[in-house]
């Protein structure tokens, strides 16, 4: 077979995120400072489902989002005994040592609760609004004015958060009237687009005549809609430069919410749209609410955007693996990993770089395995008993036996004792 010439005109450009064009924000807790937008990473977000007047029970799950990777978490504010709870979670996560900033979710009395409760006001880092739930008419300007010189008095972010299932009903009305009377009428769906754009852009500028500076503004604009989401934040980025919140409303259960999340916000940070993610994913019976932050992790690591965990590439199986050994290995490198992470990352730092593959026959086992830091090669059908494993591309060894499990986990363990283990002396 011949091959044809390596012309310079057949190179591959690397597929690659674009630079994001936000500018960038600030949310502070004490000495925690999480930066967003402009030059920062894109960052983690999660909500907690507890009742917020449960305040043990609020601040546990808080603490267990953010030893999960979630870097912001949002809570629930809805009535005054949830705003008298909120300087208490706040006090029992510090007491716990857990500094993860906490963003206040005002829907309707929102003006209310945080001017008759200061303490809460003050112990949030940053205010989410949703101007389709702020009121209506002149009630509207006034509750709105109320909450952004509130966040403005205690010097906190606003997130304005427009969603499609609560948008401003008399902007849309407005709009619809409006483009009735088009020679060329729009589609109802692109006069929601418009409509759900202006609502957050508007508001934003309005935020700012009431004396909000820009960099402590972030906008959302909120569908369930794959392809509308996209479609809403493509327009929404070429408007403005404020940091952007990503997420599908409601992502929906299980797979059908995983990849929809994956899909819609892969795309978005692919073209550099998105300075913020959450997976709005419904936990199946008895699931951890950890797991929408687990998926929004794995989002940006697929993406080479940021490394949050060791990667595991496994062999999915065929008539060649009969047996499960290399599934029950991968699983239980996977789920060590996780478990080591909260450790790890202290005293080693980088290994969340670390690659590993855990392969289950010849065909692709060794070849896989060179190309991680550390890889086994399990034999198929057939094969003899016995495994391989590279080391930064090199055969180090060969394992036989029972013990084949075990003796990797000893292996991967030296690896990164030797590794990310080092210390420099600095004299």
């Amino acid at each position: 077979m011949s091959i044809a010439p390596l012309d310079d005109s057949l190179l591959i450009t690397p597929a690659e995120p674009l630079a994001r064009r936000s500018r960038q924000a600030r949310v502070v807790w004490g000495d925690r400072v999480v930066t967003l937008g402009g030059d920062a990473p894109v960052r983690v977000q999660s909500m907690t489902n507890t009742d917020t007047v449960d305040v043990i029970g609020t601040a546990i799950q808080v603490k267990e989002l953010a030893i999960a990777g979630s870097e912001l978490v949002r809570i629930t504010v809805n009535t005054p005994e949830a705003a008298q709870a909120v300087p208490h979670i706040r006090e029992q996560l510090d007491r716990m040592g857990i500094d993860v900033p906490l963003i206040g979710d005002f829907h309707y009395n929102g003006h209310t609760l945080l001017t008759e409760y200061p303490d809460c006001a003050s112990a949030l880092s940053k205010y989410r609004i949703n101007p389709g739930n702020v009121g209506k008419g002149h009630k509207r300007d006034r509750q709105f004015s109320q909450m952004i010189e509130v966040a403005c008095r205690h010097d906190k972010p606003v997130r304005i958060g427009v969603n499609w299932g609560s948008l401003d009903q008399e902007l849309l009305a407005q709009m619809m009237d409006h483009n009735a009377g088009r020679q060329r009428p729009w589609d109802a769906k692109q006069v929601m687009y418009q409509a759900l754009i202006q609502s957050a852009l508007q508001s934003a500028a309005w935020a700012q005549e009431l004396g909000m500076r820009a960099e402590q503004i972030i906008i959302s604009c909120k569908v369930s809609g794959v392809q509308d989401l996209i479609t809403v934040y493509q327009a929404l980025s070429s408007r403005c430069d404020y940091p952007l919140h990503l997420g599908l409303t409601e992502a929906g259960m299980g797979t059908k919410g995983t990849v929809a999340s994956a899909v819609a916000m892969g795309q978005l940070l692919q073209q550099g749209i998105g300075d913020t993610i959450r997976v709005s994913l419904t936990p199946q019976p008895g699931e951890a609410r950890t797991q929408e932050v687990v998926i929004a992790l794995e989002i940006l690591q697929a993406l080479g955007l940021r490394n949050f965990n060791p990667s595991v590439t496994a062999c999915p199986g065929c008539g060649r693996t009969t047996s499960t050994t290399f599934q029950e290995l991968a699983k239980q490198i996977d789920d060590h990993l996780r478990a080591m992470m909260p450790l790890w990352k202290a005293k080693y730092p980088g290994v969340e770089n670390l690659r590993l593959a855990v392969m289950g026959c010849i065909v692709n086992g060794p070849g896989e395995s060179k190309h991680a830091d550390i890889g086994i090669s399990l034999p198929g059908t057939g094969e003899a008993p016995a495994a391989p494993v590279f080391i930064d591309g090199q055969k180090a060894m060969t394992l036989r036996g029972a013990g084949i499990a075990q003796e990797f986990h000893r292996i991967v363990e030296d690896y990164i004792e030797r590794r990310f283990g080092a210390v420099v002396e600095v004299r």
